[in-house]
């Protein structure tokens, strides 16, 4: 049985593919947006988000660890390994625990839960992150267990993995939710972190054997630029494919905070700018939603 580090699964979710969807966040990304909003999918590893405005200093964590011996209120994240001790000893939540290690057949016990909600709104399991594929082999195990129970799989993928990683889950995946940033490879790197070669090229591939929503996140000042390039460039392409854009939200800065890391925010693009964004698409015969 293969082992995944997961950070969330949310049930209920209605923006991760068609119907009312179970969505399993896998841990671990190898790209560094600078807009992301899940700042605790980045690092594999399991990490303690500490909420310093929750915390009532009842001292039930301290001594636990290295890195709650200052005192009651006090986490020296330099110490901390991410044991979830302290979590679990939190009685306000002050202390949580992203990252934990599931078996692919328990996370879809779990996700089984619904399968009637799956069948009545035409939903299903979608696999997010993070990177999903950067977990292959629990991915592919996972999405096996869905599959052979009847229920619709999606990957959410960034896109910047082998090929083979792909080839793993194809054959258990329905649809693919994929990210296209930016077309200009400087800019791309700029703001992910990563050069979008390898993206680029597994679309056009995968779009020859699956359906495929990409997806396309716009941050005014950032790629909102690029609009008129994807929209060229995905109009080349054959296969079932339609566009997703998405605008720009500020919702993880609390994330951030808890994680002790620096918060950048972006202006979002204006309604009007999503309007403009929609027609370049639409206008080249490109399936577009926003």
């Amino acid at each position: 049985m293969s082992k995944a580090t997961i950070f969330d699964i949310q049930r209920l979710s209605l923006h991760d593919g068609p119907g009312a969807r179970t969505t399993v966040f896998f841990k671990g990304c190898g790209l560094r947006c600078a807009w992301c909003h899940n700042p605790e999918s980045q690092h594999m590893e399991p990490e303690i988000l500490f909420d310093a405005t929750k915390c009532i200093g009842c001292g039930a964590c301290v001594g636990l660890c290295a890195a709650r011996t200052a005192g009651p209120t006090q986490f020296d994240r330099t110490k901390c390994f991410a044991c979830g001790k302290c979590a679990q000893r939190c009685p306000t939540g002050a202390l949580q625990l992203a990252g934990q290690r599931l078996e692919a057949a328990e996370i879809a016990h779990i996700a089984l839960r619904d399968r009637q909600l799956f069948h009545i709104s035409g939903g299903g399991v979608t696999l997010s992150g993070g990177e999903p594929l950067l977990q292959v082999e629990a991915a592919a195990e996972l999405l096996h267990i869905l599959r052979a129970e009847g229920v619709h799989t999606a990957v959410d993928t960034a896109g910047d993995v082998p090929w083979e990683c792909f080839d793993a889950v194809l054959e258990d995946t329905d649809l693919f939710l994929y990210d296209i940033k930016a077309m200009d490879a400087a800019l791309h790197r700029r703001v992910t972190g990563v050069d979008n070669a390898r993206i680029l090229q597994n679309l056009p591939r995968l779009l020859r054997v699956r359906p495929v929503v990409v997806r396309v996140p716009l941050v005014a000042k950032l790629n909102l630029g690029q609009v008129k390039a994807i929209a060229q460039y995905l109009s080349s392409l054959t296969g079932e494919l339609r566009v997703e854009l998405l605008k720009y939200h500020a919702l993880g800065k609390g994330k951030y905070v808890r994680l002790g890391r620096q918060f950048v925010e972006y202006a979002p693009p204006t309604d009007a700018q999503m309007r403009v964004a929609a027609a370049e698409f639409e206008r080249r015969g490109v399936e577009v939603a926003f």
